[in-house]
């Protein structure tokens, strides 16, 4: 007997009887998306220049991406939002960033509509729309879309890519995380990677074995069902972590520096017709130095960080290879719509001279060239951190001005790629017209006939705001329908009107020139600076023929300009844009909404998931203790009491060779250390450290309150160290465990992750308001000249 459905919520067709002899069946309809609908992969990079991947005319080899471009088409004018989060937002939502609320990275929230990170479910995303539509829905990698206070084992969850309309997720929640031992979630709960470093662990390889395993998992069951995948690698996000190997495969490639790099990447990008040829090279930055000015060691050093960076790249590229030869292997590679995007422009957050750690910058920590050069043979690894010089960064963002962070389109203007080959007859192609980010999800909706949803799960939906550019598959000369799009990041601000661009640099056009006024990157925006800003700070460039912004054409039309800013003015309002803050630091310290109450007191419990570092009791230039309750058996014990960031600086509570120890790692440069002076006896016993400050911290050199460190036990002082300075601002974005150590170990020369505590933990209480315990000055002197 066939099975009879019926469309959800409609009248039963069947015949109730008596009994099942005189009645009929009939099953409502179960959702099934469109026959031959297309798959749709987005593939998400992060902090990849227009001028880095093979197929925009870099120099990284990125073959698998180059296969996309050679069996479709390359955009040569995609813009995003200079950012990783705020774009992430529009590709998924097809609204702008500020109406998202995510007016720059979900850390920086503050309490205005546009900038408080609470993603609003009227601004449905893409995996709901298509769920709705009988589609998997999955998620891969980075998602960096829900509040950070709301990140962790106790939610909310609503934010969370499950709550978002993706059925299956595998990777990190955070804006980035040591490739070598990520921070992993698994639908709603955190996760230890399935291997370690020295088993082969990469997450670039794991992502990739997670996205197969979806997608097959999915098709044995149900071949024609089609899926949409949002997969989001780490990659090429500092830390730069890949395998030597592959860093080995560009070595003496990027030895003839930045400014070589930029002349031949502009020559083959003009060859490849993704730049007009009567386009001119912007001059020389002046936040840059000229590579024949660097002593021979800088120049080694220097191409050293950027082979890392392309080994990375490739290694990543590699891994989405075998995504798309899975597709090929089960049939479903022509019916794929790919879309590969970059989210911002290259980063220069390794400052001028790179990285070791990229820490050090979050810290306003400067480094040394001479301890970086000595640590060379480290980059990449599992002890370094690392992000390349600035210069790599221009020289990324090739033909364009500037990098991320900045609405100039080395900022906001990205490589993007992709291919429909059941759909698009067009191959290898390029096009020239303009696009967005927002654009994604109508141009998805457009080609599958898809009306975007009026309301998803009860919520009435806001309208889209992006434009299809579908028309543009296969007509070279179709128009863009995207005329207007604003810009604003940090106070930076732009916005493109028909071939014209106007841009208000902040803090100024470079930081060589915002320094000369008392500037820099993260000063406030008063209303007497916003004066100035308005009256002389715009720029105006004629896109369509200057498209690398060379000539400022403002004074030649001066009416012209006055016309863009009002627009520019009219566009922030409509979307959400006020308040304008050109601050950073401030906004990383700002109070939001917890989901527990505020508390002082903190208690802990071992095993437990790691706590994420944005919910993790803010020790640092306070007053502060961490008491374990702990027995100790007859055979002793040693390992993590509680711990709290990683290799690239944090702190360590531990018991080892018998005795209690605290460590800071200082951003892996220095480390202070406290220990007992005697072994811990059999029992049971209250571990007690406490920091008393005895200095203010100093954030403009990248040092925290000096202080003292005092260990206890049972209540009775056995250790005593004066530090002259603690970490400011951030430790390693790892989080806090109890018990043993997450991820990279806090002191990797000390003892490997996870070091578990062999003796029993009842508790850890981290107080931040407690009475410290009086010192014993007879003790504090006799500990003091042990040390």
């Amino acid at each position: 007997m066939p099975v009879v459905e019926y469309p959800q919520g409609s009248k039963f067709p069947g015949h109730i009887g008596l009994t099942t002899e005189d009645s009929s069946p009939a099953w409502p309809e179960p959702i099934r998306a469109a026959k031959d609908s297309p798959n749709v992969l987005f593939f998400v990079l992060d902090d990849v220049g227009y001028g880095q991947l093979s197929a925009f005319g870099g120099l990284v080899e990125t073959p698998n991406i180059d296969r996309i471009a050679k069996m479709g088409l390359r955009y040569s004018n995609m813009h995003t939002t200079a950012l990783c989060s705020p774009t992430r937002a529009c590709i998924l939502t097809g609204r702008n960033h500020h109406s998202n609320g995510v007016a720059s990275i979900m850390e920086t929230a503050t309490g205005y509509p546009g900038y408080d990170a609470r993603m609003p479910f009227e601004n449905g995303m893409l995996s709901e729309a298509l769920r709705q539509q009988g589609y998997n829905t999955f998620c891969v990698g980075k998602w960096h879309l829900s509040p950070s206070e709301e990140n962790t084992a106790a939610g909310p969850f609503h934010r969370w890519p499950l709550g978002r309309g993706f059925e299956r997720f595998y990777g990190f929640l955070g804006g980035e995380t040591n490739q070598w031992y990520p921070d992993l979630t698994e639908d709603n709960r955190a996760i230890e990677p399935p291997k370690t470093p020295a088993e082969g662990y990469h997450l670039s390889d794991d992502l990739a074995d997670q996205a197969i395993r979806m997608i097959l998992d999915a098709h044995v069951n149900a071949p024609e069902k089609p899926f949409f995948m949002y997969y989001a690698t780490g990659c090429g996000h500092a830390p730069h972590h890949v395998a030597k190997e592959w860093a080995d495969k560009y070595q003496g490639r990027f030895d003839d520096g930045w400014d070589v790099y930029r002349k031949t990447v502009f020559a083959q990008q003009k060859e490849l017709g993704i730049v007009p040829v009567h386009a001119e090279l912007p001059p020389r930055d002046p936040d840059v130095p000229e590579w024949e000015s660097l002593t021979s060691d800088e120049k080694r050093l220097y191409a050293r960080f950027m082979e890392v960076y392309a080994g990375f790249v490739s290694f990543t590229d590699h891994h989405f290879g075998r995504i798309l030869d899975t597709l090929e292997e089960i049939g479903e590679l022509d019916n794929t719509l790919v879309m590969v995007i970059s989210d911002n422009g290259a980063s220069a957050e390794g400052g001028p001279a790179g990285s070791l750690n990229e820490m050090f910058f979050f810290n306003n920590m400067s480094e040394s060239f001479d301890d970086n050069f000595q640590q060379i043979d480290t980059l990449g690894d599992t002890q370094s951190y690392n992000h390349y010089p600035w210069g790599w960064a221009w020289a990324g963002d090739t033909p364009f001005r500037r990098w991320k962070r900045e609405t100039y389109r080395g900022g906001s203007t990205d490589p993007f790629v992709m291919s429909w080959p059941a759909g698009i007859a067009a191959r290898g192609e390029v096009r020239e017209q303009y696009a967005h980010a927002i654009d994604m999800v109508p141009t998805v909706l457009d080609i599958l006939g898809i009306e975007a949803p009026d309301a998803i799960r009860g919520v009435a939906q806001a309208p889209i705001e992006g434009v299809s550019f579908a028309p543009s598959f296969d007509d070279v000369a179709a128009e863009s329908g995207h005329k207007t799009q604003y810009f604003e990041m940090f106070g930076h601000r732009a916005i493109d009107h028909d071939g014209w661009r106007a841009v208000n640099p902040w803090p100024g056009p470079d930081f060589t020139t915002a320094a000369a006024k008392g500037r820099q990157f993260g000063s406030e925006i008063s209303l007497a600076v916003l004066d100035e800003l308005e009256t002389d700070g715009w720029e105006l460039y004629r896109i369509t023929d200057d498209p690398t912004e060379s000539r400022d054409v403002g004074p030649e039309h001066p009416a012209k300009l006055r016309e863009l800013v009002a627009l520019w003015w009219v566009e922030a309002g409509k979307y959400k844009v006020l308040p304008l803050d050109g601050e950073v630091t401030s906004r990383l310290g700002v109070e939001r909404p917890q989901t527990s109450r505020p508390r002082s007191r903190f208690t802990y419990y071992p095993g437990l998931s790691a706590v994420p570092q944005p919910a993790v009791p803010q020790t640092l230039n306070r007053p502060h203790s961490i008491e374990a309750d702990v027995t100790i058996p007859p055979s002793g014990a040693e390992g993590v009491l509680l711990a709290n960031g990683g290799a690239a600086g944090g702190f360590v509570l531990y018991v080892m060779d018998g005795r209690l120890h605290y460590t800071l790692n200082y951003l892996a440069r220095d480390f202070f250390t406290v220990s007992s002076v005697d072994d811990l006896s059999e029992g049971r016993h209250k571990l007690r450290f406490e920091f008393e400050p005895t200095g203010a911290p100093d954030f403009t050199v990248g040092k925290g309150a000096s202080g003292r460190f005092q260990l206890y036990v049972d209540g009775v002082l056995v250790g005593n160290v004066e530090v002259p300075y603690t970490t400011p601002m951030f430790y390693e974005l790892e989080g806090l465990s109890c018990g043993y150590d997450s991820g990279a170990p806090v002191l990797a020369d000390v003892y490997s992750s996870p070091f578990s505590f062999t003796g029993t933990i009842h508790e850890v209480v981290v107080d931040l308001e407690g009475e410290l315990i009086e010192d014993d000055d007879a003790i504090q002197r006799r500990l003091m000249s042990q040390q």
